[in-house]
């Protein structure tokens, strides 16, 4: 996380990432009565909607850069611009919704300003019941290596359609309101992200 983080208006245990335990799943109305209070200034409600959906802003972040770093300083940016925007939200659509379009847009710009890094060696691997051979371990990481390139190289609303439907789970209602399009849209887009990422993977997985 970057340095500056002492001169943002929430707190730095709710700012500090996914290091920390999350709260139960939000709930909608929940997050109204805080975007509410926030908007008449309450840093405290603001800094609970930070601890409420910093996991899942995160997750969206690091599935467009490659390094955790990266990931952690998008999150900021992306409470950072939806407190300086808080003003301008009326409700229209969750709070949840809003703010992964933030994130989405904060990870897109910086994508494209910069090439993309070597892959990083910091790869979550799912916690097993006992310790990975050293080769299963390293098959895993180059597996992994393999998918986070294909899904970084695809086009931008491909990947953001793919990001949000497939490892987010969302519905295709949910995603076409994150990212401003229709439902045909996103259903037409995951397919065709899919349909690349099979084509650019085969052979290496």
């Amino acid at each position: 996380m970057r340095s500056d983080a002492t001169a943002l208006p929430w707190s730095d245990a709710a700012a500090a990432g996914s290091s920390m335990t999350e709260a139960a799943a939000p709930d909608a109305a929940d997050d109204a009565a805080l975007v509410a209070a926030a908007q008449r200034g309450d840093t405290a409600a603001f800094d609970a909607l930070v601890t409420r959906h910093r996991r899942s802003v995160y997750q969206v972040c690091y599935r467009f850069v490659p390094h955790h770093d990266d990931a952690a300083d998008l999150t900021q940016d992306t409470f950072v611009r939806a407190w300086k925007a808080l003003g301008r939200f009326r409700g229209q659509a969750r709070f949840s919704t809003w703010i992964y379009r933030i994130a989405v847009n904060v990870s897109l710009n910086r994508v494209s300003l910069k090439t993309p890094a070597a892959e990083s060696a910091d790869f979550d691997l799912v916690a097993d019941s006992h310790t990975p051979a050293p080769g299963h371990a390293l098959a895993e990481r180059q597996r992994a290596a393999a998918v986070r390139r294909a899904v970084q190289s695809l086009p931008p609303r491909q990947r953001e359609a793919l990001i949000l439907r497939t490892y987010h789970e969302l519905s295709h209602q949910e995603v076409a309101e994150i990212v401003g399009t229709t439902v045909g849209a996103v259903k037409a887009n995951v397919f065709h992200a899919l349909a690349n990422l099979r084509r650019r993977l085969e052979g290496k997985v």
